[in-house]
């Protein structure tokens, strides 16, 4: 059995692993969804101050809150931020690094900074003009993505995203990453790759290209950005692979 703390992307809170814990703990696994400050069900604590730290923050207490061990952190999009500040911070409690549809952040590097100019001057009108100069809104799915990137997501999907999504704390996104210890040689290492992201790990592209590489594992689902909604029982077998195919 594995332990398993999941942590959502942009937008989304615990709720958005429901399935995907489910079917996990069928598995006879323990899987532990969290939600960041400011989303999901602890929307009412997020404010203008919230940011990366206060996510990393959030990551590390959750786990040692627990006394948790050999843990598998598991980080989709956006919380590989989060993650990346965390496993540092965790020592032995860390036994796996899972990030899907993500990479590690580097010191110094924030997820605004990985966008093109004209996308972070689009989003810094929405955050003026709609969240109150702290907040992103969840953006229309036709700002979200090719359709590559939705697929998976049918009506249902759509509309429980749009439900549950909550306006992200903008400084999550500015704040560029203040420290990013890398965790020890005996911390597992895993990416699981959806459509866009698999291409652009297949193309070489320079800041990815040491995920094609030990000490690096790779998985790759056929879907789109969000797998814990398009395919969630897909997701929990690769990351049960991902822990029952690895016991060293």
């Amino acid at each position: 059995m594995a332990t398993y703390v999941l942590v959502p992307g942009a937008w989304l809170g615990a709720w958005a692993w429901r399935d995907t814990a489910h079917a996990l703990t069928k598995l006879g696994h323990r899987a532990l969804p969290l939600s960041l400050t400011g989303l999901g069900e602890r929307a009412q604590h997020g404010g203008p101050d919230t940011d990366l730290d206060t996510h990393i923050e959030d990551v590390t207490a959750f786990v040692e809150a627990q006394n948790l061990s050999d843990v598998t952190l598991v980080a989709h999009s956006y919380a590989a931020g989060p993650l990346s500040g965390a496993a540092g911070r965790l020592g032995r409690r860390l036994r796996r690094l899972v990030y899907v549809d993500s990479a590690p952040f580097s010191e110094g590097m924030s997820l605004l900074g990985l966008m093109p100019p004209e996308r972070v001057a689009r989003i810094r009108r929405q955050v003026a003009e709609d969240g109150e100069g702290w907040r992103l809104p969840l953006p229309p799915f036709e700002e979200l993505g090719s359709e590559r990137t939705l697929d998976g997501l049918g009506p249902a999907q759509r509309r429980l995203l749009r439900a549950q999504g909550m306006p992200q704390p903008f400084r999550t996104f500015e704040q560029p990453l203040a420290s990013a210890a890398a965790p020890g040689p005996e911390v597992d290492r895993v990416v699981v790759a959806c459509h866009d992201f698999t291409a652009m790990l297949d193309a070489g592209e320079p800041l990815l290209a040491g995920l094609n590489m030990s000490p690096w594992r790779r998985f790759d689902l056929a879907t789109g950005h969000w797998p814990m909604l398009s395919v969630p029982g897909q997701l929990a077998s690769t990351l049960h692979e991902v822990t029952c195919g690895h016991a060293g």
